[in-house]
């Protein structure tokens, strides 16, 4: 059953975006509702078959809770929303410029003290009306414990002590600082936004030799676009004509440009440089490469990280809390203090309840993970969940798998040995037709090395072990190609003397008759990054391959690898991957596995954070893997765990900040130090701060 999107356009209140994702997910008919506050998106699985009374539900919860937000349902026909904060920011500040005047007057002017209090009260209803008017709606809905109330009950609170002139400022500035608030929210979305800023707006469809402008979700498989100097790449593609200088960076992080030529495949989100192309499309926009990036950093705030599911949590009872103690501050106080005025101890208490707003929180953290996530994004590296951004702080083991990961992953044939009844010519002849069939990459190098073409008519049986070696009939002859293990388990005999660990072997009708030696390059940041990963605290690093022992110990010790397994097939991997899984030093510890994201996908989707080298056009890769490296960087692997590192911090600066300013202003308040002004910045004012706090990640090396 298809999920519904809808977007809420003028969602700026974290806390309420928390009320409607609780309160959508206990409506009967709904499996599960996620709530993205940094794209404004709310996503329902059903567990019914839907209908428009079922929508209608969602629809009214979300209003009562959010009366003003306007909810506008997404789906692959949507053109980018336009938001009209901009409007409403206009209004915000006019009616708190005519509220401010009326304070004025009502303080300044040399009325008596009655005809003060219609200015006053004239000042507090226009800055105040829409939060006494949502605190009723929400007290309907049975939502109480919000800012809307918490704010009312305190200024009518001040209001009904005498407190007038405190009450009329104290939600003055709170509504400017809500203001403050919902613009800097705002600007942080819009600076994550254009992090990933490689959407395409439009692609040019060639139509009888001349182009209009569509839509790119309008262009089909095998339609030929023309790309112009300064474009976007609107679709995968492939080059057909011309050739130019690509950017590339806002999909691979790379600086340097790519340059690209007639035959090369270009991916959407590429920015052309320089000369004009034509080009015949591969993939339909939902399947092109910026489509999916896109969608993985929108749904990655779908998994939250255990920091934000605690604070989620606390969130809910902290509110409550923080209240009844002010009921109690307000009530017991008196009773049992000799000259304690109920008067003196209420103001205290009108202090807790505007203090008690967990808005800083609720909002900072998850824009903290989202700001990682976007500035991983700009450097090319995907993070599909806050949480696994937040277990990378834990890693103490690291498992690599070698080929394409460790090395460059493109085999080469350096040399071609006969040692029987067959000239090298032969020898090369039946192994490039035995493995014809065969994708894996020492294939493809037999294949190179042959340079002919191959007569299909010829290959008369074909049957491939995994990890092992082929099997095939050709021209009447029994050909086995693969290691010399499998040359001897189906009863081939080896002389000593040719036993040699990078070779692959051939046998002739049962009979060993030569071999080829394959070469495989170490990548020349892979020391780099094992050096770097050591001296950023990873106790275990490990490597695993399918190669041979003298193979394996040659390339571990050359990289300064202690530990390896050796001479493995792909089971063996998932095998002894989890084993290690199960080997940790502590309880919280995580193991990372890095891998090419095609033949390592049963390892990349059981470790605690699976990470898909070079993945960027795999779907193996981006379905099996929690994150991805868009390009074949070992290096990026530091950095990603440096954006971790950096995250966290700010995350927890965040809750640091937020809950230690708040428990001093309730501390302070409760001896009656502090006033309702400061009870306001420890709300709104301490929410501005974290939100710009979170922002600095995208600003950070």
């Amino acid at each position: 059953m298809e999920n519904r999107i809808f977007v809420l356009e003028g969602l700026d209140c974290a806390n309420c975006a928390q009320k409607i994702e609780d309160r959508v997910n206990k409506i009967n008919g709904v499996k599960k509702a996620t709530l993205n506050f940094i794209n404004k998106k709310l996503i329902v699985e059903f567990s019914v078959e839907q209908n428009e009374e079922l929508i209608d539900q969602i629809k009214s919860t979300i209003t009562s809770i959010e009366p003003d937000v306007k909810i506008i349902e997404f789906n692959d026909n949507t053109t980018k929303i336009k938001d009209d904060k901009y409007d409403e920011s206009n209004k915000t500040l006019k009616r708190l410029f005519i509220s401010l005047l009326f304070f004025i007057l009502g303080i300044t002017l040399p009325f008596n003290e009655y005809l003060k209090y219609p200015f006053f009260l004239a000042s507090y209803l226009i800055a105040g009306i829409g939060v006494l008017k949502a605190s009723l709606n929400n007290i309907k809905a049975g939502e109480v414990f919000d800012e809307n109330f918490l704010m009312s009950v305190a200024t009518l609170g001040a209001i009904a002590i005498g407190q007038f002139e405190e009450a009329i400022a104290v939600m003055i500035f709170y509504e400017i600082g809500e203001y403050f608030q919902s613009k800097a929210v705002n600007q942080s979305r819009k600076s994550i936004a254009k992090l990933m800023d490689i959407r395409p707006d439009y692609a040019n469809l060639i139509e009888n030799e001349d182009f209009v402008k569509v839509n790119p979700k309008d262009v089909k498989i095998g339609d030929y676009i023309l790309i112009k100097p300064g474009e976007k790449v609107p679709l995968d593609s492939i080059i057909i004509d011309g050739e130019s200088s690509m950017d590339t960076k806002a999909l691979t992080g790379e600086s340097m440009p790519k340059d690209v030529k007639t035959g090369d495949e270009i991916l959407g989100g590429y920015i052309n440089l320089q000369g004009l192309l034509k080009a015949k499309v591969e993939k339909e926009y939902k399947e092109s490469s910026v489509s999916k990036i896109l969608k993985l950093v929108e749904e990655a705030s779908e998994k939250k990280a255990p920091t934000e599911n605690f604070i989620t949590v606390f969130s809910k009872y902290y509110t409550p809390v923080v209240v009844f103690l002010a009921i109690g501050l307000a009530i017991v106080p008196p009773l049992f203090i000799e000259g304690a005025l109920f008067k003196d101890w209420i103001y205290r208490a009108l202090v807790f309840l505007v203090v008690s707003c967990p808005c800083a929180l609720v909002i900072s953290i998850p824009l903290g993970f989202f700001a990682g996530i976007g500035k991983a994004s700009k450097n090319g590296i995907l993070v599909k969940g806050g949480n696994f951004l937040e277990a990378l702080n834990f890693v103490d083991t690291v498992v690599f798998d070698k080929t394409g990961t460790l090395t460059e992953g493109v085999f080469k044939v350096s040399d071609v040995f006969t040692v029987g009844n067959y000239s090298i010519d032969e020898i090369l002849y039946f192994a490039a037709y035995a493995e014809y069939n065969s994708n894996h990459p020492i294939a493809k190098s037999i294949i190179e090395y042959y340079k002919k073409e191959i007569n299909l008519s010829s290959i008369e049986e074909f049957k491939e072990y995994a990890g092992n070696g082929i099997e095939a009939m050709i021209n009447g002859k029994k050909i086995l190609l693969g290691k010399i293990d499998f040359l001897k388990s189906k009863g081939v005999k080896i002389d000593e003397e040719y036993q040699n660990s990078d070779s692959i072997y051939i046998a002739i009708d049962g009979k060993f008759e030569g071999y080829f030696v394959i070469t495989d390059k170490i990548k020349d940041d892979a020391k780099y990054t094992i050096d770097m990963l050591r001296k950023n605290g990873i106790k275990n690093i490990i490597m695993l391959t399918g190669d041979n022992e003298k193979t394996a110990s040659k390339i571990a010790f050359d990289l300064g690898i202690d530990s390896y397994y050796a001479n493995l097939l792909p089971d063996d991997k998932v095998d002894i991957a989890e084993k290690l899984m199960n080997r940790k030093s502590t309880k919280n510890s995580k193991m990372v596995f890095v891998g090419d994201g095609i033949n390592d996908a049963p390892v990349l989707s059981i470790a605690d954070v699976g990470i898909a080298m070079g993945g960027l056009g795999s779907d193996a890769a981006i379905e099996a893997s929690d994150i991805v490296l868009m390009t074949d960087e070992l290096k990026k692997l530091i950095e990603l765990f440096q954006i971790s590192s950096q995250t966290r911090k700010i995350v927890y600066e965040n809750i640091y900040l937020s809950l230690s300013i708040k428990f001093l202003v309730l501390i302070l308040g409760a001896f009656g130090i502090t006033t309702m002004w400061h009870a306001v910045f420890a709300d709104v004012g301490v929410t501005i701060l974290a939100v710009a706090n979170s922002m600095r990640l995208l600003k950070n090396k």
